[in-house]
């Protein structure tokens, strides 16, 4: 699966869901926001991913979330 926000390919991470050009799992947003973190603290410690990148990865899992795949705004 690749698009603009999400990759995951075998070769990368083996398979593990990161941002789009990066290496940064997108686990580590959770992480980082479950730990108390800001959203821009995060984005200073992984540069590589964008602010509208983290934020449409947010949107989309407020969307699951909600019950709704939120994949017809993307």
């Amino acid at each position: 699966m690749t698009d603009k926000v999400i990759d995951r390919q075998t070769d990368i991470l083996g398979g593990t869901p990161v941002f789009s050009g990066t290496r940064v799992p997108v686990r580590i947003l959770i992480e980082h926001l479950e730990a108390g973190d800001r959203l821009d603290d995060f984005l200073d410690s992984f540069p590589t991913v964008s602010r509208s990148q983290a934020i449409e990865v947010l949107r989309r899992a407020k969307a699951i979330l909600a019950g709704s795949s939120g994949e017809a705004a993307a």
